[in-house]
């Protein structure tokens, strides 16, 4: 079963692709997507990891929250939680 986790305080310049790349260390990422703004298409600083399982998923968490991606100290936790 899918297990989508919530990434928050992204640095502006973090896209799609690099969010997946840090999180595929971690397990199988069938998405990962950046929230954007639409008018200057920059990171609105909050986006979302699916993994194939919850175990992938909380590894993940275990093993990213607090931790820095593209110099921004990112927040990672169950989407909904």
């Amino acid at each position: 079963m899918s297990v989508t986790l919530s990434v928050n305080n992204l640095a502006v310049s973090t896209d799609d692709r690099t969010l997946r790349l840090f999180f595929e260390n971690y397990g199988n990422v069938e998405d990962a997507v950046v929230i954007k703004d639409p008018k200057t298409r920059l990171s609105r600083g909050f986006g979302f990891v699916t993994f194939s399982s919850d175990e992938e998923a909380e590894i993940a968490v275990t093993n990213t929250n607090e931790k820095r991606l593209d110099g921004s100290t990112i927040r990672v936790h169950y989407r909904g939680k």
